[in-house]
């Protein structure tokens, strides 16, 4: 019963949101430059080529999501830059939940503004959730796939989300996914079974010349079953938390803002000609 209160209580805000019941925050936007990373005059090292391009997840933005992360990454090195995408009308803060195919576009826009920024031919990027999913829409729709050197997810919904079957009560409440398609089309798209996601997947999981790299958790409660975020293809790797630190307690929002052990692993991904072993005490 406390596992199944902790997951409702993960997915309020979503579910909220789409049907309207938040209120909007006077404040703006929040800001896309943040001391340690988003900085346009980083030029990458001969250690780290290419920028790292952080993509973030649904309701998440181009800040908070990457508290944790981009400065772990910015402290070895890396020039890391982050986007906010998927913005809705009056919506501030709360990003992500324009449709997938437009988040792409932007994904594109931005990826390009990095690689002029910073001299380079190709970019790494690392997305949590939706952000993890999208840059494939990215590479696959939108010319990306000459412009990426390695893709990391961090409990990314590959093969979309069942909401631990929550989605397949939305038949039972008349003009409930109609509602959903308009005011949040990018929860729609990120539902098992949605074209964008068809059309994704349609033909295999991955593009040529790209490295693959999925960070799942078993205590998902967001993206599930939690295997649906394994990828099929050359240049995979497919890697849950618990096989390596069986403690790791880490469920969707964790594993991207604060899990050391995805960090290392994350940094392994990009690096992997000096990776080295993940363990419950890396750092």
């Amino acid at each position: 019963m406390k596992l199944r209160w902790s997951r409702t209580l993960t997915l309020l805000p979503a579910l909220a949101l789409a049907l309207g019941l938040t209120t909007t925050p006077a404040a703006a936007d929040a800001p896309t430059v943040r001391s340690g990373w988003n900085d346009y005059s980083c030029k990458p090292s001969a250690d780290h080529p290419r920028p790292v391009v952080l993509v973030h997840g649904t309701l998440g933005n181009a800040i908070d999501n990457w508290l944790g992360l981009a400065p772990y990454l910015v402290a070895r090195g890396y020039c890391v830059f982050s986007l906010d995408y998927g913005q809705l009308p009056g919506v501030p803060f709360f990003h992500g939940l324009g449709p997938v195919d437009a988040s792409a576009q932007q994904l594109a826009d931005y990826v390009d503004r990095v690689l002029a920024a910073t001299g380079t031919s190709k970019a790494d990027i690392v997305g949590h959730s939706q952000g993890g999913m999208m840059p494939r829409v990215y590479m696959k729709f939108h010319g990306g796939a000459e412009k990426v050197n390695a893709l990391v997810g961090l409990a990314p919904d590959n093969h979309g989300t069942d909401l631990d079957g929550l989605t397949r009560l939305l038949p039972y409440f008349p003009g409930a996914k109609q509602y959903l398609d308009k005011a949040t089309p990018g929860l729609s798209d990120q539902i098992v079974g949605s074209d964008i996601l068809n059309r994704l997947n349609e033909g295999g999981d991955t593009v040529p010349g790209v490295h693959y790299t999925v960070i799942a958790t078993r205590y998902d409660e967001v993206v599930t079953p939690y295997r649906t975020q394994f990828l099929s293809g050359p240049d995979v790797h497919n890697v849950v938390l618990q096989d390596l630190c069986a403690v790791d307690l880490s469920e969707h929002v964790a594993i991207g803002l604060a899990d050391r052990v995805a960090f290392h692993e994350t940094a392994n991904a990009l690096d992997p000609a000096h990776a080295t072993p993940t363990t419950c005490v890396s750092g």
